[in-house]
């Protein structure tokens, strides 16, 4: 991941930081998710000795990381926080419901599957797990107003448990005004793009998701 950082901060020309939240299941919910919002307060605050502009932050995180990524946004925007400009959950891990029919028929033990999710959502929602009132910081597709939020990229693989989520997601976002762009992959499984970097399809992959983020970086280049 650091490497991910570096290379982005060097071609994309930006600041890049990188949060090192707490990890369940030491830590569960809430303690990543308020690292994350420390962490871009802090952002905001050192903007100028940094020497960056706060009006173009762009959150972004894959997997659980994605999840984080649509939790943010939405603690930003209720505690009226720092402005977020765009954001990008990539395959994001956002319904701790586990009901999708994605999420059942994914079940190859060498990619994420069901079962990995299941047990991921154990671990960061501890006490809370398999309990109604599960917030929607914790779980972001349990969330019902999708207003104000910044606009969004993401994409995903149609082998990902997390694909039927994420495609509500997306048309959540849309029904509520928020622009997006999405990109669904056929063939492609969990972290496909990183897995097997080399494939054609991962290499398309990762350049519209680096076009897209130098886009919304450098919104006056366009």
């Amino acid at each position: 991941m650091i490497a991910v950082c570096e290379n982005y901060a060097v071609n994309m020309q930006c600041v890049v930081v990188n949060v090192d939240y707490r990890l369940a299941p030491e830590y569960p919910y809430p303690a990543g998710l308020e690292d994350c919002y420390a962490g871009l307060q802090w952002f905001v605050d050192n903007a100028a000795d940094l020497k960056t502009n706060p009006e173009h932050i762009v959150v972004a995180g894959i997997s659980a990381g994605g999840g984080l990524v649509a939790a943010l946004t939405l603690l930003a925007r209720d505690r009226k926080g720092p402005k977020i400009a765009a954001q990008f959950p990539i395959y994001p891990m956002i319904d701790d419901r586990v009901e999708s029919p994605s999420n059942k028929e994914i079940t190859d033990g060498r990619v994420w599957n069901s079962i990995s999710n299941r047990n991921c959502w154990d671990m960061y929602l501890g006490a809370l797990n398999e309990n109604d009132e599960v917030p929607i910081y914790a779980a972001p597709a349990r969330a019902i107003d999708y207003s104000n939020l910044p606009p969004t990229f993401t994409f995903i693989g149609d082998l990902d448990p997390f694909r039927d989520e994420t495609i509500t997601y997306v048309q959540k976002l849309r029904q509520h005004g928020v622009p997006v762009e999405f990109h669904l992959y056929p063939g492609c499984f969990h972290g496909h793009e990183s897995l097997v970097p080399n494939a054609t399809i991962s290499k398309e992959t990762n350049e519209t998701y680096e076009r897209a983020l130098k886009r919304a970086l450098h919104p006056s280049s366009n």
